[in-house]
């Protein structure tokens, strides 16, 4: 059962001008530390960049997908991206969106958050389906 889904779209030359303006201040606010880790360990200044920048779509899509966007009790650092060992992105939620999140899912179920990252011609793109299945 699909709960929510949610878009977005983000330019990598913005997110690159905001970390050229803010920096560390900038990824601290808005990213958690697994995110920050895993972009800070890419070889260039593009593909920190880029990595930002679809973690920034991420964000934005799954609060999307939640029924709220980025307001009052969801945060940016409440939803991150996490790899697992392959690199196969997915979504934790802390906070006031795993709030949402337990709020949405009906009782007895599971949810289950999938992603799907791409970035090409200088955007990056989010993509993310929050759905609900029997419990294990």
């Amino acid at each position: 059962m699909i709960i929510g889904i949610g878009t977005d779209i983000a330019s990598i030359d913005r997110i690159s001008r905001v970390l050229g303006d803010h920096g560390a201040r900038f990824t601290e606010r808005c990213f958690a530390p697994e995110e920050r880790a895993r972009v800070e360990n890419q070889p260039d200044e593009k593909s920190r960049a880029s990595g930002y920048a679809k973690r920034w779509a991420a964000k934005e899509a799954c609060a999307k997908a939640l029924g709220l966007g980025i307001r009052e009790q969801i945060y940016l650092k409440d939803i991150a991206v996490v790899n697992d060992d392959a690199g196969r992105p997915s979504m934790a939620l802390a906070g006031g969106a795993k709030d949402r999140l337990t709020e949405l899912t009906p009782a007895g179920m599971t949810p289950r958050i999938d992603v799907s990252l791409s970035d090409d011609g200088g955007m990056a793109l989010a993509f993310v389906v929050i759905s609900a299945g029997d419990a294990a």
